[in-house]
């Protein structure tokens, strides 16, 4: 199907995918009331990458293949990072209890306070609050829900940069 479909269209559709991803966690955090981990936080600037890097290709239509690659590069890196912060999030979730570590202060104070690599160091080390399930659906939780959808959004992601051609 995807092979049918234009430069244009893909990127709309990675849009599209990262708005839906975002709104439904906009849905979740202030609708439900689920505040969301710093694992979470860091999913959320991967797909907001993506959706970025694709709204620009979809309006800018570059003719230039060298173009395309590099907005699909970078939307590529950006939902590398969601998908892989995802995965990590999973692991977390199902870690033992001991190797568990214990609640830190939230990634809002971190920011204020310390240097970006100690937050980068922190929030990978994975918190207590990292590891609750708030959320399931049809038994899964929330991070391996978004793992499926970053890496849905990953494959779409790499056929486009494979397939990128002049219009």
């Amino acid at each position: 199907m995807l092979k049918y479909l234009n430069y244009r269209t893909v990127n709309l559709i990675l849009f599209l995918g990262s708005v839906i991803g975002m709104a439904f966690a906009m849905y979740l955090q202030h609708g439900l009331g689920f505040e969301p981990c710093p694992l979470c936080v860091f999913q959320r600037i991967g797909l907001m990458g993506l959706g970025l890097f694709s709204l620009i290709a979809l309006i800018h239509n570059p003719v230039s293949v060298i173009v395309r690659r590099v907005y699909n590069g970078l939307g590529l890196i950006a939902i590398t990072w969601a998908a892989g912060v995802a995965a990590f999030h999973v692991w977390v979730q199902n870690a033992p209890p001991e190797d568990t570590p214990s609640c830190g202060p939230g990634l809002d104070y971190m920011l204020e306070t310390l240097p970006y690599k100690e937050v980068l160091r922190l929030v990978f080390s994975g918190s207590a609050r990292c590891t609750d399930v708030d959320w399931t659906f049809l038994g899964l939780s929330l991070p391996v829900w978004s793992c499926v959808f970053f890496t849905v959004l990953l494959v779409i992601t790499v056929w486009q940069l494979i397939k990128a051609r002049r219009a």
